[in-house]
């Protein structure tokens, strides 16, 4: 396994970036606590895009081009006008058992498939104590699918805290962080976006948060219980997956995303304070070998 040199900073001053996406051009950020969505060129120059009072967590796009994103405190994914960054809603959460919105993927037909606190972390170590959080003690959480139309339907339950997931570029896996069960699960997609076939696709020694793909079929993960983000090679000939490479980070790390001009660039936000915690957010930067896929 390869370690890496540390990360530089390419921007600071966020409150709790998550949710990073590497598109057209730019990288996309969702400051979870004010409620911004920034984009932001390579170099580090963010301007605004939106803003959600129920504060922004994950990114995704759909197919003419409208930027979708999660509201988290009152359970919408939001549809984002591209001129003028006013938000309408896209569907409604609300109805569906959890506690608050986390992350998000949207497949190329406009699919967005929402994962779900389940339960206010917080309160929960504050009463049972942080090891209590990877414990059967603590709640488990669903994945939601929203389709184009914006109705919606639970397609996975049991999750320990979904957190980020991916698509595989043939469409037909997809894979989503389990952050308190420290694994990464897998489910097979129909084409109709159906998710069956659960299985674990590697289990770490990490608390897995955002997660993005690159061009071999690997994960890159950002470890929120350590300041570094990992990459782990896909399960193959039956054994199972590996970390292969390891980034360290100036902080633990709760988002990623492959990117640049020629997709090298590997961007991990950071924070050395959970949400609400100060201005102590960035996002940092390094150049990796396999790009984005």
């Amino acid at each position: 396994m390869n370690d890496r040199n540390a990360t530089v900073v390419l921007a600071d001053g966020f409150t709790f970036p998550e949710g990073l996406r590497w598109r057209d051009g730019w990288l996309w950020v969702a400051d979870q606590t004010t409620g911004t969505v920034w984009r932001m060129t390579e170099e580090g120059v963010a301007e605004p895009v939106a803003e959600v009072p129920g504060g922004a967590s994950g990114l995704g796009w759909l197919p003419d081009g409208d930027l979708l994103v999660v509201s988290m405190a009152d359970r919408q994914v939001l549809r984002v006008d591209p001129r003028t960054g006013a938000t309408t809603p896209h569907a409604s959460l609300a109805g569906l058992p959890g506690y608050r919105l986390n992350d998000m993927v949207v497949d190329a037909d406009g699919r967005a498939y929402v994962g779900d606190f389940g339960f206010d972390p917080q309160a929960f170590v504050a009463r049972f104590g942080a090891a209590a959080l990877t414990g059967d003690q603590a709640p488990t959480s669903i994945l939601a699918r929203v389709d184009p139309d914006g109705s919606v339907r639970v397609v996975a339950d049991g999750l320990q805290f979904p957190n980020g997931c991916v698509i595989t570029a043939d469409g037909r896996t997809l894979i989503v962080a389990e952050t308190f069960g420290s694994r990464l699960t897998a489910f097979d997609r129909s084409e109709a976006g159906d998710l069956s076939g659960r299985r674990t696709w590697a289990s770490l020694d990490a608390r897995p948060d955002g997660i993005c793909l690159d061009a071999d079929g690997a994960i890159w993960v950002a470890n929120a219980g350590a300041p570094e983000c990992l990459r782990v090679a896909p399960p193959r000939a039956g054994g199972p997956a590996a970390v292969v490479d390891r980034v360290t980070t100036g902080a633990p790390a709760f988002s990623c995303a492959l990117g640049g001009a020629d997709g090298h660039t590997l961007f991990v936000a950071t924070s050395q304070h959970s949400p609400g915690g100060g201005a102590a957010g960035r996002v940092e930067a390094t150049r990796v070998a396999v790009p984005a896929g």
